[in-house]
């Protein structure tokens, strides 16, 4: 019994080994199936993300979900790093020998790092469910921090700053989300490693919201000590404020604000609390928006922090702090290599002949209990009990009645011979129609003016029919009535007369001499 259960335990080993090889790890950048390469040579992008080397002679930035690097005078950019993975916000080391970047390559956005070259590209972050992005370096170059965003059952979620060294590791959370829906983003770390600046949302009410004025205060920019665990604001106010980016000297913060319409490029004295314009021209932020990825791109301050290089429309720019709206554009051309992998298609059937309605409506059986009556894809069909083929009542090839529109809310008469329903047309409005259950009958319009009709009903007797008449809806339209309630009929839809103007489901008695419905209640 042993060696048997011993040679069992070998083969089940064998066969789980056997299954783990034949399952294919999932590859960002070679998904498989049909594809095509294309190729193209741009001299603009869009919502580029740029960081200039610590020795100024180069610069590197994202387009298309690649990264290129350049002379920081501009020219031809070459390739780093590419492929079908979206990898963005690049951000060169403190000694210029590494660059961090975002990348989904390994099947969710993590922290990545590569050499200057884009050579050993390597994941620092392994979150697989709360992602990171907008990475920044620590001076001593052994640690950096990232947004790590948090997803929310409404809205697009909140973030939070982590730290992580650069050999990865679970890291070490800095702030914590002030809720589900009001975001923080875009790091950046002071010169002497002790502030972490970052943008928080911080619209009044505690969630997002989709009528916010970005001239009011949105966002502001917070400053997280390393030393103390706290946080304080540093700017805010009227039009916002994003994007922080400190200086090398570490005595001025950059920060993108809206003014009116447009966003500007601002200054902020860290010592005073001066704040001045530089440049007006950006591209608009994202302050309305979500700030999963960052309100503004990434930009830099150059070596001697006397100008500021970033992108706006399409192109980037060196902008001169010495004076508002000094900018000198820096060429570059691109050659972009894309390949392209066909969209998985799946053939639908738009317009069958039959299929099978998996959803019915207004269910009812006649007072014999013989037959159902319900409403399936707009109409009312009879099906005999138990095991009948559903038949359509109605039909659209009478010319008379091809106008009437789509029926519900069927209902018996107490012979079972005759049936009541409400019809309704987005041009005609509604009626109340009756048909004999006889076949071969032609369904009778018994209303005289248009409404929104509701739960028709027979009286016992069958001399009546009581029925409610539906205040305006804001689906339907106008009522076409200025008394809604519940009302009576003659069964040939003359004597209609006002009831109650309040109240829903109405029934008669056994009787027919009260009618009852339900207070409190809607449909």
């Amino acid at each position: 019994m042993r060696l048997k259960t011993l040679l069992g335990l070998m083969v089940l080993i064998f066969s789980l080994s056997v299954q783990s090889q034949d399952k294919k790890k999932w590859d960002v950048n070679n998904p498989g199936g049909p594809y095509k390469d294309v190729s193209f040579t741009v001299n603009e992008g869009t919502w580029m993300n740029l960081d200039l080397s610590p020795d100024g002679k180069e610069i590197v930035f994202d387009l298309l979900g690649d990264i290129y690097m350049m002379p920081a005078g501009g020219g031809e950019a070459r390739l780093l790093k590419g492929g079908l993975a979206f990898e963005v916000q690049p951000r060169f080391s403190p000694d210029g020998s590494r660059i961090l970047f975002t990348s989904d390559a390994g099947g969710g956005d993590n922290i990545w790092m590569m050499n200057r070259d884009g050579s050993n590209p390597k994941q620092i972050t392994k979150e697989s469910f709360r992602l990171l992005n907008n990475a920044a370096w620590t001076p001593d170059g052994q640690y950096i921090i990232a947004k790590k965003h948090f997803t929310s059952t409404r809205s697009l979620g909140a973030g939070e700053m982590w730290m992580f060294h650069t050999s990865g590791g679970a890291g070490l959370q800095l702030t914590v989300r002030k809720n589900d829906q009001q975001d923080v983003n875009e790091p950046t770390v002071s010169p002497d490693g002790r502030y972490v600046y970052y943008s928080e949302d911080m619209y009044p009410g505690g969630t997002f919201q989709y009528n916010k004025d970005p001239n009011k205060q949105i966002f502001v920019i917070k400053r997280f000590d390393r030393e103390k665990g706290t946080s304080e604001t540093v700017t805010g106010g009227p039009g916002g404020a994003v994007r922080p980016q400190v200086s090398h000297d570490g005595k001025l913060l950059a920060f993108v604000r809206r003014v009116r319409t447009h966003s500007v490029l601002y200054l902020r004295n860290l010592e005073t609390a001066e704040e001045w314009p530089v440049y007006e021209n950006l591209s608009k932020d994202q302050q309305e928006a979500w700030s999963v990825f960052g309100l503004y791109t990434g930009y830099s301050w150059t070596p001697d922090d006397k100008q500021i290089v970033i992108w706006a429309n399409g192109k980037i720019w060196r902008v001169d702090l010495n004076g508002v709206n000094k900018a000198t554009e820096i060429p570059f051309t691109t050659k972009v290599n894309q390949r392209i992998y066909d969209a998985v298609r799946f053939q639908h059937e738009l317009n069958p002949a039959t299929f099978t309605a998996n959803v019915i409506r207004n269910a009812i059986t006649s007072p014999d209990g013989k037959w159902l009556v319900f409403n399936a894809v707009g109409y009312l069909w009879k099906k005999e009990l138990p095991a009948g083929k559903p038949q359509r009542i109605t039909s659209n090839d009478d010319p008379g009645y091809n106008e009437a529109g789509f029926e519900f809310e069927p209902s018996f008469s107490d012979d079972g011979k005759s049936l009541v329903y409400v019809t309704w047309n987005d041009e005609k409005a509604g009626s109340i129609f009756k048909i004999n259950m006889q076949a071969g009958s032609k369904p009778q319009k018994i209303t005289r003016g248009k409404a929104i009709y509701r739960m028709p009903s027979f009286s016992p007797d069958g001399k009546w029919i009581v029925f409610r008449k539906q205040d305006d809806d804001g689906v339907l339209g106008p009522a076409f009535t200025a008394e809604p309630g519940i009302y009576k009929m003659s069964s040939d839809g003359s004597n209609e007369e006002l009831v109650t103007s309040r109240g829903d489901q109405p029934r008669f008695n056994k009787k027919s001499d009260r009618i009852f419905y339900q207070s409190g209640g809607g449909a």
